[in-house]
């Protein structure tokens, strides 16, 4: 499942410093805009406690993770739509990603510049959706005026999707994203058919400072993110991206000490991957056999000859069953064989609609 998030943020928010913790890939992070010029892609392991159950139950040769890929996209600056700073970049590296996480500044240091001079998290996320909504705008005016013509001569196509620019042109002259325009199903293959930059998913990280990490509802600039986020049903998750590039360097033991001392019960790169799988409507099966035990991205909604097909083609081509147990029985139970006998293990079909935790073993024929 190649799907991925982009970070993304006014210049000096703490993006960067935030994508170099929880990829360790070192992108380059200094106290000036656009440091950050190409879009650098990080692939980072999923945490599962899970896949650490499996393995102890298990005890194959190896243990494989899934993984998720983050990209740092240039800081956007007021203006990008129509070019300024490095609009262009920005704007054709984000059409490549799938979810938006937007780094919101959230703390003050008066030795961190701030691109408009002082924080205001809530300038700063509407500044950005702005410049997102003016170049979708440009998108949707200049196929409307191909449309309208057709739609007139009452070609059917062309009607449905003139209706659908419409709506969408009115959403972004009242300066709303098309995320939270409402449509029927078969209007939303429509908009989904234009590319738009406002119609993907968004979550905002409020990157905050040490001293408020632990307790980050007494942080006002939160509170404010939080409140804007509810308005357009989308979630906040609070980090410290400079406590981050530290836990990104501890391991095991040293890193759970580490964490307990700040008061915090997972580092923000678990909340970010939890969060970004939830907004992609992602989650994950397990296949666990005496050679790997292995955890998959798959979407949800998928069945199980596209969740086979996942790990190659030829299993989806030659599906015939998944032999299927969920993690929670398969733990409880304490073998493959004891749930077997204990009749919960599944012979699931083509029509079966994979669950998050399902551990699954497929048996194929090409």
């Amino acid at each position: 499942m190649a799907l991925t998030a982009g970070i993304v943020g006014l210049p000096n928010v703490g993006k960067s410093t935030l994508f170099n913790a929880i990829t360790q890939a070192g992108a380059e992070s200094a106290n000036y805009p656009f440091c950050t010029i190409d879009p650098n892609v990080g692939i980072v392991e999923v945490p599962d406690a899970r896949l650490q159950k499996l393995t102890e139950l298990v005890q194959p040769k190896k243990t494989v993770p899934t993984a998720f890929e983050f990209t740092d996209i240039a800081g956007i600056v007021k203006g990008a739509s129509k070019g300024e700073g490095l609009g262009n970049k920005f704007l054709s590296h984000i059409r490549e990603v799938d979810a938006i996480c937007q780094v919101v500044r959230c703390f003050a240091d008066e030795n961190i510049t701030h691109v408009s001079g002082k924080v205001d998290p809530i300038s700063d996320i509407e500044t950005i959706n702005l410049e997102l909504i003016l170049a979708d705008m440009e998108t949707v005016e200049k196929r409307i005026g191909r449309v309208e013509k057709m739609a007139k001569q009452k070609d059917k196509e062309s009607m449905a999707e003139f209706e659908v620019l419409s709506i969408l042109r009115d959403a972004f002259e009242a300066e709303k994203p098309a995320r939270s325009v409402e449509f029927t199903e078969d209007q939303l293959k429509i908009a989904k058919h234009l590319h738009l930059l406002t119609i993907k998913p968004v979550l905002y990280v409020a990157n905050v400072s040490e001293d408020d990490v632990a307790n980050p509802s007494e942080n006002e600039y939160v509170k404010q993110v939080r409140e804007y986020a509810a308005n357009e049903n989308a979630e906040v998750i609070v980090i410290c991206a400079k406590i981050e590039e530290e836990i990104a360097e501890l391991e095991g033991e040293e890193k759970e000490m580490f964490l307990q001392e700040l008061g915090i019960e997972e580092s923000g790169l678990d909340q970010l991957i939890r969060a970004a799988y939830h907004l992609l409507g992602l989650a994950t099966y397990f296949t666990a056999g005496v050679q790997e035990v292995r955890a998959w991205t798959f979407k949800k909604g998928m069945k199980a000859p596209q969740c086979a097909g996942i790990i190659h083609s030829d299993f989806e081509r030659g599906f015939i069953r998944a032999e299927t147990v969920s993690y929670d029985d398969l733990v409880a139970a304490g073998s493959h064989q004891a749930a077997k006998e204990a009749g919960k293990v599944r012979l699931e079909g083509k029509d079966y609609v994979v669950q998050d935790g399902d551990v699954m073993h497929f048996r194929f024929n090409v």
